[in-house]
């Protein structure tokens, strides 16, 4: 299954347990490449948090996260370096789609 294809599914797929799983999982995360994209990632989980977002951009950025806490993915994340690069490509890709929501999501650190 492609990257996208991956990523498509579970955007159709989303659900509140999902939100739990990404709280109790991202922390670990915070490595590689990952760590160089971190302020993404956490204006991403604060918009989850936000009961007055939007659910069509939630749902996109439960998915990215889903993804980015997920070992078996299009690159597998124990594969040093590479394992986290799609994940890395999947946050921006999907911090860019949904920039100007995020954007005072980014300026609460």
């Amino acid at each position: 299954m492609s990257t996208n294809e991956h990523f498509e599914n579970m955007k159709s797929t989303v659900s509140e347990q999902d939100i739990q799983k990404i709280n109790n999982n991202l922390g670990p995360m915070q490595r590689g490449p990952v760590a160089d994209i971190w302020d993404k990632v956490m204006a991403l989980w604060r918009m989850i948090q936000d009961p007055n977002a939007p659910w069509g951009g939630k749902a996109l950025a439960i998915a990215a996260l889903l993804y980015l806490i997920s070992p078996i993915d299009a690159v597998p994340d124990f594969i040093p370096f590479a394992g986290l690069m799609d994940d890395v490509g999947i946050i921006l890709w999907t911090f860019a789609q949904l920039a100007l929501d995020l954007d005072k999501y980014t300026k609460c650190r």
